[in-house]
């Protein structure tokens, strides 16, 4: 019986793709799930996995050519008796040792997040593993995954090396639970493909057909290009990438030489998923938004001196440290209550208000900055926003992090001063209109009623997005959290 091979839904309004590559011929073995074809919209590349294990059959639609949603693209003949051996990922596998072995899969990744890189393993062939001890790490662009042992036993076989991507539910490795002999590690296949990949200018890897369709349009040279598909692959979006890029770019892309002994100290350490993200989001900020900062400086007298006189009963009675972050929460949404606009967003030619605070609250990891979100923090007490701020810290820091924790965040606050940071200007968290930069506190001396104080001051700083936010609304907006600081009791009265 053969499974027939479907066009995917493309997402909201787009019903026809083009048929980029073919990753596999008629007549190949392949497992469930396993990528079969890439397909290319006008917006986006979607791949079509294999919905059952089995050998490729009739390709009906080719490289090249326009199918519409739902459209069939190829069939699946049933996988034979001989054939289960063929696909790693498929669990008969694992039956086949009668219970001696166990599969080590790609545990859930999070929602809409489908492949990570295997960062570090922790253990090696032969190495002996107890039930839930760790085996290695996986990073998605946004958290790292720990992979537990599934059973106790022997690290028999390692399927996807340090480095290698995977996908969710995918196989990782097996484990023998019986002592039995191990297999050699299964690095030299992810070796042997690097090796295989193209080197020098040669490539044997197909691009887009309509990103080479726009190049010959544009006149734009393929060296002028870099691929962002599969394998370096050119997609459509790169050339119009590269068709906008000023022209003297390509003129400082070559490093300048290193002499020998410069090189030698040097060390090239590929960015990790995290950092890449981080990276390309705040690039797009600065692309995107219209955005501005605008400063401003609040005396932390009384804020300081209401922590002190409470900080141990507090602490006490709520078994929360009493810091200085609940107290900006709390002026921040005092102020975005007044000034909504810095608690909306652009969405396309509307505005959307919300009527809710979710607050973000940067926030430094090893492995990068982290936004955890505090989801209705406009309906949380001071002692209730602290615990938040407290747990969410603890679990970026540890790396354990869902993406819906730090997905949703309508504002973000960002506190620099904790690495001794006097001023900087914040970028935005798109697609928020504005966050507020903390930064350290230190004595100056101030007019205070025409006599000269030393005071523990610190300046604020708020980016905002110019082309929904004016500068009356960010100046208001700083000025009411500098309000709120500089006498808490206003927050109190609702003043």
């Amino acid at each position: 019986m053969a499974t027939e091979v479907r066009v995917p839904t493309l997402g909201e309004s787009v019903t026809e793709a083009t048929v980029a590559t073919w990753f596999k011929k008629p007549g190949d073995t392949v497992a469930q799930d396993e990528m079969l074809c890439e397909l290319e919209t006008d917006k986006v590349t979607v791949e079509v996995p294999a919905p059952a294990a089995g050998t490729l059959g009739e390709i009906v639609a080719s490289e090249g050519e326009t199918v519409g949603v739902d459209a069939l693209l190829a069939t699946i003949a049933a996988a034979g008796g001989g054939i289960t051996a063929a696909a790693p990922a498929a669990k008969p596998a694992a039956a086949a040792s009668s219970g001696a072995s166990v599969d080590i899969m790609v545990p859930a990744l999070g929602e809409s997040v489908t492949e990570a890189a295997i960062a570090t393993w922790f253990k090696q062939v032969g190495d002996t593993v107890a039930q839930d001890e760790m085996l290695c790490e996986l990073e998605t662009d946004k958290v790292s995954v720990e992979v537990p042992a599934p059973a106790a036993g022997v690290l028999a076989r390692i399927d996807a090396a340090e480095g290698a991507t995977v996908n969710a539910g995918g196989q990782l490795g097996v484990i023998s639970t019986d002592g039995a002999a191990v297999a050699a590690p299964a690095a030299a296949p992810a070796a042997a493909t690097a090796a295989a990949a193209p080197t020098g200018s040669g490539r044997d890897v197909e691009d887009a057909p309509s990103a080479k369709k726009l190049m010959a349009e544009k006149g734009i040279d393929l060296a002028a290009v870099q691929g962002s598909g599969k394998d370096g692959r050119i997609m459509k979006e790169d050339v119009l990438k590269a068709a906008i890029a000023p022209a003297a770019a390509p003129a400082a892309a070559p490093r300048a030489p290193v002499a020998a002994e410069d090189a030698a100290r040097e060390e090239r350490v590929k960015m990790t998923r995290l950092r890449q993200t981080i990276a390309k989001r705040l690039k797009d900020a600065q692309n995107t938004a219209a955005m501005l900062t605008t400063y401003n400086e609040v005396d932390m007298t009384e804020v300081m001196a209401l922590r002190n006189a409470f900080k141990d009963e507090f602490e006490k009675k709520h078994g929360a440290r009493l810091g200085f972050m609940s107290f900006f929460t709390k002026a921040c949404i005092h102020a975005l209550q007044e000034v909504p606009e810095v608690n909306a967003e652009i969405d396309g030619t509307d505005i959307v208000y919300k009527n809710f605070v979710h607050m973000g609250i940067a926030a430094g990891t090893p492995q990068g900055l982290v936004v955890p979100v505090i989801r209705n923090a406009d309906q949380m007490s001071f002692a209730e926003i602290e615990k938040a701020i407290a747990e969410k810290g603890k679990r970026a820091r540890d790396g354990k992090l869902s993406m819906a924790e730090m997905q949703g965040g309508t504002f973000t606050i960002s506190n620099g001063g904790v690495y001794g940071s006097l001023m900087s200007s914040p970028i935005l968290n798109p697609p928020q209109s504005g966050i507020l930069g903390m930064h350290k506190i230190q004595d100056r001396p101030m007019v205070i009623n025409g006599e000269i104080k030393i005071r523990p001051m610190m300046y604020l700083a708020l980016s905002y997005d110019h082309r929904i936010v004016d500068g009356k609304g960010a100046v208001t907006f700083l000025v009411r959290v500098k309000d709120a600081l500089e006498d808490p009791r206003r927050l109190l009265m609702d003043l």
